[in-house]
């Protein structure tokens, strides 16, 4: 390519410029050596303070027409004030790129060329191909460096892979030439030869650590796309290469995190234990590694383990909640500026200190462990007294289920530890607060057609969240009557179970057929019919136990009609009618009831909410042998 004919700077222009960006350097170099185990906030000043030198001399600079003399020296300066740029805003900005495309086509202006309507991967292809003055040749390879971490950060990856096969001569590409199984990219940014560093042109960072930097990072960001493809193997591999890489203690407890849930996937739960527990040996402060660490012992069954290690994650996020990254670097190209991926956002969210409490009350209650669940729970329903709702967004990506079921959660644990009357106050709490938001009558399709189920409309989003209140509602009713009935007030309990029946009745469902079998009816349908059949049964308790059986057979036999064959409510009917002395009836149920296949809750559809585990409980028949032996002796003796 000819060179461009422009006048050169004056040599004694080029000269301070040269000495100019020496001296920036160098202090730079003094002043990070002085703070770099002091305050972050003071070394994050001067190195905005260093950004603003090299911006204000490479304007400097261009100012005057390109030429090739000074070009080596402006694009170091171009280098390090990209590097300051990027290092100062924790964030690879998509717009300094823009500062490498000006760079390149400065180059091109310099000898006679133009680039203007070039994409940037075509600008690089032709100033790689058709530049051969020696000179620019470390100075673009450095670049090139900044522009692979540019396209890191975007995660192409394929852009990048291009870049280093342009930079990168034949015997280089000789030794990147991979075998089946072996990575494309990292095979060429290892082949990659470092320019040497100039001592007339100083690098705030050397492009052997940015080229080490590159390495980790493109082995991260390919392992996480791997393990989030599935491809669990081959992200085992990736993240085994980053964690042996260039990075930061923080850097590499991610990556371990990230190597532990790769292994639970893949269905390893001592590897993933053992890699989690590095992740908190190398950081302390990776708080997700001990999250995961709960899950792995949860999986494996390991109760006692899962809850200590949820209370000791609850400890440290009450001692020393999340800060912030560092913003006071020893390096200003980092992997953590680059891998900024929603799998990795993810894997390593941290938990707020509330929302591990209420995992820790759940757990306990799931396991049976009732007097620590009331302890949680009391301590969480406090928290939210406390304002929690404008603390924890209680959304997806939160582990706290809606406040209302919390609170109905709380009342079956207090059930369960005998707080009735404790129980009876905390869901007057969830009814009174739903009252005005149940309306009166509410008509839905009992079952989505199959457009709905892939995607709902609005009208149906909001017809689902007046049911969801309606339940949460009505399981307040059914919890307080079991806790009347607990409490022996069985007229009371009664009250409180037509009051829940009284409640559903708002729901007018359109559409063919009641049974829940089918898979596309509303899952809120079904919690509704659960509740109801739990309110019969539990009413026509009450009913048998104040002798009028007769009530109490007519909420038995709706109750069947809801969900035919339930275990709870067919033993339920058939003391009914023994107790109406319709034994011949009351075997021939028996005996059917006993034949019929039974789903692991009576009608094999969604696991119940958590809210109603207790009332299921409550609801068991508690005398299915002595019954079965009256009506064996009374089948033998007919």
């Amino acid at each position: 390519m000819k060179r461009r004919r422009g006048s050169p700077p004056e040599p004694g222009c080029l000269e301070a410029w040269t000495t100019e960006s020496r001296a920036l350097v160098d202090h730079w170099r003094g002043r990070r050596a002085a703070r770099c185990s002091g305050p972050g906030g003071a070394a994050a000043r001067e190195a905005r303070r260093q950004r603003e030198g090299f911006g204000d001399l490479l304007l400097r600079m261009r100012g005057l027409p390109a030429a090739l003399p000074a070009l080596p020296l402006e694009l170091t300066v171009l280098y390090n004030s990209l590097l300051f740029t990027v290092g100062t805003s924790d964030s690879a900005i998509k717009a300094e790129a823009e500062g490498i495309r000006q760079g390149l086509l400065r180059v091109l202006e310099a000898c006679g060329a133009c680039g203007q309507d070039l994409s940037t991967e075509e600008l690089w292809q032709k100033v790689l191909q058709e530049v051969t003055v020696e000179e620019l040749q470390g100075p673009l390879h450095r670049l090139g460096a900044l522009q692979a971490a540019w396209w890191l950060a975007a995660s192409r990856l394929g852009s990048t892979a291009g870049l280093f096969r342009l930079l990168s001569n034949a015997e280089d590409l000789g030794r990147a030439r991979c075998s089946k199984g072996e990575n494309e990219l990292l095979s060429l940014l290892k082949a990659w030869r470092v320019p040497a560093e100039g001592a007339s042109l100083p690098l705030v960072q050397s492009t052997e650590d940015l080229k080490e930097v590159l390495c980790t990072t493109a082995a991260f960001l390919q392992g996480l796309q791997e393990l989030e493809a599935g491809n669990f193997p081959t992200a085992l591999s990736l993240l085994q290469e980053a964690a042996g890489g260039f990075c930061s203690k923080r850097v590499l407890a991610q990556i371990y995190t990230c190597l532990g849930c790769c292994a639970q996937r893949m269905s390893k739960p001592q590897t993933a234990l053992q890699h989690l527990k590095r992740a908190l040996q190398v950081d302390f402060q990776c708080l997700p590694a001990l999250s995961h660490v709960a899950a792995v012992y949860q999986e494996l069954g390991e109760t006692e383990a899962e809850l200590q290690a949820l209370a000791l994650l609850y400890q440290a996020l009450e001692k020393n909640p999340p800060a912030a990254a560092s913003s006071s670097p020893r390096f200003l190209i980092r992997t953590e500026l680059l891998v900024h991926t929603p799998i990795l956002s993810s894997l390593l969210r941290c938990h707020h200190p509330s929302e591990v409490k209420y995992l820790l009350a759940q757990r306990c209650l799931q396991e049976g462990r009732v007097a620590d669940a009331v302890e949680h729970y009391l301590d969480f329903l406090s928290l939210l007294q406390e304002g929690l709702q404008q603390q924890v967004p209680l959304d997806g990506g939160s582990a706290l289920p809606r406040i209302p079921e919390v609170f109905l959660e709380a009342a079956s644990a207090l059930e369960q530890a005998g707080r009735h009357q404790d129980a009876i106050t905390v869901c007057e709490e969830v009814i009174s607060r739903t009252t005005d938001l149940v309306p009166r009558i509410l008509r839905v399709e009992e079952r989505l057609q199959q457009s709905e189920c892939s995607s709902p409309g609005e009208g149906l989003s909001q017809k689902k969240e007046s049911l969801r209140c309606l339940a949460w509602r009505a399981a307040g009713y059914l919890h307080q009557g079991w806790a009347w009935a607990m409490l022996g007030e069985r007229k009371e309990a009664v009250t409180q179970f037509s009051r829940c029946l009284g409640d559903l009745l708002r729901v007018q469902l359109c559409g063919p057929g009641v049974g829940p079998a089918e898979n596309n009816l509303l899952p809120e349908v079904e919690v509704l019919q659960k509740i109801r059949l739990l309110s019969l049964i539990g009413r026509g308790a009450q009913f048998l136990e104040l002798g009028r059986h007769k009530e109490a057979l007519l909420d038995f036999q709706h109750g069947l009609q809801i969900s035919p064959g339930d275990p709870a409510a067919a033993p339920y009917l058939v003391w009914a009618l023994w107790n109406l002395d319709r034994k011949q009836e009351a075997a021939a149920h028996w005996q059917k009831f006993s034949q019929s296949p039974r789903g692991e809750d009576g009608q094999g559809g969604r696991p119940v909410p958590l809210y109603l585990a207790s009332c299921l409980e409550q609801a068991a028949f508690p005398g299915s042998q002595d019954l079965a032996g009256s009506i064996r002796d009374y089948l033998g003796t007919s």
